[in-house]
């Protein structure tokens, strides 16, 4: 049963394709019918995943290759490519035998790339090497192999890991070959070569049942679904087990009540799971992400992947606007506890601590992008949240010296940017550590940055580089702290009442600096409606209408032509606010708002700040 297994994780960066060869390879294993309907990446179900063209969660699915008796079944783990999500890439790699390293012919192998093989190498396992996008325009095959096998001395694999296959593919088409000519064919190649390559889970089947946990789910009739790869053993429905947690402590005992395998998307009820299988489980209530889950005889846990700490935290507050209510329906501190509690327990990179007024959670986790997406999934679930300006998490070294997080950022920018980037990163006390033509026009520059620095930089850097830039940056090390960079050198221009803004007034205000706000759109006290153009904030008037009087003169009554107001998304707020501001979050709107609405309040505490 074990020969014909096969379990395999797909690692690469994002949007380098992965999710898209998954689809081409159910399509030609057999897996969806010829007339069935199935959306593109099938894979990304999350409709944040869909939107934003990326994999979030990590998913386990299966295709079988061969035909009868013969037949392989093979594992596909699609893991995340960002490194905001790495808490999910660490866990999955325990659960395979061997990894598919698929890399970009054009942009080659990126930082994320390098975090995940990383980690995959240091297990043991060994990859095969994917060049994906063959046919591009840009494409650059060669090179970018060679840059692969620097990554890999760079990392430290041994002979057995240098010595890999490679194929050349495109996702999109359907095809991969060893010929890096190759424009047509199959996946094939493919196929055989992951079960030429990628041994055969090492199963003990004699021993007592072993299953670490690995990934955690909930389903409605279910409860918790637990789902890993059995270490030795088998367990069949009903069977008894418990759960220890990494000391070896018994946390729950109970019965499996449901085993389901992978089939294609689906998940299948099977009475039996043996060493070697991946499967999900259901019937534990409190079991969690690196418990092992066991028969009653065994004592010793099963050792569980270290997770990298988290390195930013933000507040995530009850929502104190004078709107407060009006668009959401979960509202109050108790339904935010316990969707951030649930967050926590399925995901490991995440820390929630309340505050001594348990009005407000800190929420520390592994980068904006992440805690961006959780706050974007409360929103849609019908969330109204405050929250604050992320800042970083720092440690001490032995000697009590301030140690911060520093990220590897690695930029793609044309030639003419290079030196505005340069600039700009150097400022937010950046050390430039590489600096490359990466052929096109183009320079790849390396950094080497304090995370702070970099906070609210992405949106700057989309301007300077006029949307052309390519940044990735990457968890690198805790290092010296770098003292005091500076933060947005422009003020904000702040609502001073509550009501409607008026055209007539926002036109009176645009010499000022950028506008946030359009006619009409509701105001309170304290709410930020703009960029002031100085570098101090301003309280406005953007409901003062236009005096009526019996007089007419020319020109006078000409129509207001706006400049349209400057939108943000959710992560460009969250940069943007500064530390005494903070993003207003319901299911409708994003606002900007002052963290204290009242301005007398707000003197009160600027002065007391100043003295202090």
């Amino acid at each position: 049963m074990s020969a014909l297994l096969r379990n395999v994780a797909i690692i690469a960066h994002v949007d380098h394709g992965k999710t898209t060869l998954v689809d081409q390879l159910f399509r030609q294993s057999g897996t969806f019918r010829d007339n069935q309907r199935v959306e593109e990446r099938a894979m990304d179900s999350n409709d944040l995943e869909k939107e934003r063209g990326i994999t979030i969660l990590a998913k386990c699915t299966s295709v079988e290759w061969g035909e009868g008796e013969n037949a392989t079944r093979i594992n596909i783990v699609d893991t995340p490519g960002h490194a905001d999500f790495g808490g999910e890439v660490e866990r999955i790699l325990s659960m395979v035998d061997g990894v598919i390293l698929l890399v970009d012919s054009s942009e080659g192998a990126m930082p994320q790339t390098k975090f995940v093989t990383g980690k995959a190498l240091a297990l043991g396992l060994k990859p095969i090497v994917v060049v994906n996008k063959i046919d591009r325009s840009d494409g650059r095959a060669s090179e970018v192999l060679d840059e692969v096998f620097d990554l890999f001395v760079t990392l430290g694999a041994n002979d057995e890991q240098l010595d890999f296959p490679v194929l050349y593919a495109s996702g999109r088409n359907g095809y991969a070959s060893e010929d890096i000519e190759a424009r047509e064919g199959t996946l094939t190649p493919l196929f055989e070569k992951i079960i030429e390559h990628v041994p055969s889970p090492e199963a003990d089947f004699d021993g007592p049942f072993k299953f670490l946990v690995t990934l955690l789910d909930r389903d409605n009739f279910l409860g918790r679904i637990l789902t890993g790869k059995v270490q030795s053993g088998t367990i069949k429905v009903n069977g008894p087990i418990h759960a220890l947690d990494n000391d070896g402590k018994i946390v729950e005992t109970g019965r499996a009540s449901k085993l389901m395998a992978f089939q294609g998307l689906e998940r299948v009820p099977v009475e039996e799971a043996r060493a070697g299988d991946i499967i999900s489980m259901a019937g534990l209530t409190v079991a969690t992400v690196s418990n092992t889950i066991c028969d009653p005889s065994v004592t010793e846990p099963l050792h569980a992947q270290p997770i990298d700490p988290p390195t930013l935290s933000m507040r995530f507050a009850v929502n104190d606007s004078p709107f407060a209510g009006r668009e959401g329906t979960k509202v109050t501190s108790r339904m935010i506890r316990d969707r951030l509690a649930r967050e926590a327990e399925s995901n490991v990179a995440i820390k929630v601590t309340e505050s001594d007024d348990k009005d407000s959670f800190e929420v520390a986790g592994r980068g904006e992008l992440q805690l961006g997406v959780l706050i974007e999934t409360m929103r849609r679930e019908g969330f109204e949240l405050g929250i604050s300006r992320p800042r970083v998490l720092f440690t001490e070294d032995e000697n009590g010296n301030r140690l911060e997080p520093y990220e590897t950022v690695v930029i793609d920018v044309d030639d003419e940017f290079a030196g505005t980037v340069v600039e700009k990163v150097a400022m937010r006390k950046g050390e430039m550590t590489d600096m490359r033509p990466s052929g096109g026009g183009k320079t790849r520059i390396t950094f080497s940055a304090p995370s702070r620095g970099l906070i609210g930089y992405h949106g700057e850097f989309l301007s300077d580089t006029r949307g052309t830039g390519i940044m990735n940056r990457l968890f690198e090390k805790y290092g010296p702290f770098k003292g005091k960079i500076e933060g947005r050198a422009n003020g904000v221009l702040i609502s001073n009442g509550t009501g409607e803004a008026v055209g007539y007034a926002l036109n009176m205000l645009e010499d000022r600096g950028i506008l946030f706000v359009k006619p009409q759109e509701k105001l309170y006290e304290g709410m930020i409606i703009g960029e002031n153009a100085k570098p101090d904030d301003l309280e406005v008037n953007p409901m003062k209408s236009k005096q009526l009087t019996n007089f007419r003169s020319t020109g006078k009554d000409d129509a207001i032509r706006l400049t349209p107001p400057k939108v943000m998304t959710l992560e460009q707020a969250i940069a943007y606010v500064d530390n005494d501001e903070m993003v207003e979050v319901t299911p409708l709107n994003i606002r900007l708002r002052k963290a204290i609405l009242d301005p007398n309040e707000r003197k009160k505490a600027s002065r007391k700040k100043t003295d202090g």
